[in-house]
């Protein structure tokens, strides 16, 4: 499912993340998904090291990752309620499809370590534009999971940190524009030293 739009820009313009709760189907079929990733990975990256990997969590997982989600929560947050496993439970099953996006830095590179992090959060935004482009909605999403120790274990193999959770689907309701910055308050013009 294409998105029609008539111009680049006017795609850039319009793309927006949507809420994980208000996804519905369809999601992106396996080979739209394979679309998604390979966009993704034509990204900036500085040395051709490509410091970051995907992880699909297919749909007959959830039930998996939601265990994960409960096990992490009680094991590293012992005040969490009721009501914190339940918002843990609907993340993990939240959305038609799900990506976490891992970054993976070379380390001790002499490609800086920031500039990995900036290809990794390049990839974040391809990836969203990407699921824009077939028609989808996207939500890059990070939050305690994406911090916690035994989250992380289960996803990352040695330095690899998880840099968030994109889910994709089609939006099931109208997509709100929100507030965005004004350009005055965000651009300067360079004034060169004397």
């Amino acid at each position: 499912m294409l998105n029609d739009l008539s111009t680049p820009l006017q795609f850039l313009e319009t793309r927006r993340s949507g809420r994980v709760r208000e996804m519905v189907g369809p999601g992106p079929t396996s080979k739209e998904m394979d679309r998604i990733l390979a966009a993704a990975a034509r990204t900036p990256d500085h040395g051709k090291l490509a410091p970051w990997r995907f992880v699909i969590v297919d749909r007959n997982q959830r039930e998996e990752f939601a265990v994960l989600l409960r096990r992490a929560l009680a094991a590293n947050d012992p005040c969490a309620g009721p009501a914190h496993h339940q918002k843990a439970d609907e993340f993990a099953r939240g959305g038609e499809a799900l990506v976490v996006l891992l970054f993976a830095p070379a380390e001790n590179h002499k490609i800086p370590l920031w500039e990995q992090e900036l290809s990794c959060g390049a990839v974040g935004m391809n990836l969203l534009h990407a699921a824009h482009a077939l028609g989808f909605v996207g939500s890059w999403l990070t939050g305690w999971a994406a911090y916690d120790p035994m989250v992380r274990e289960a996803f990352c193999v040695g330095p690899e940190r998880i840099a968030g959770f994109f889910f994709f689907g089609s939006p099931g309701a109208p997509l709100l524009e929100r507030p965005r910055p004004d350009l005055a308050t965000i651009v300067r013009h360079w004034q060169a030293p004397v």
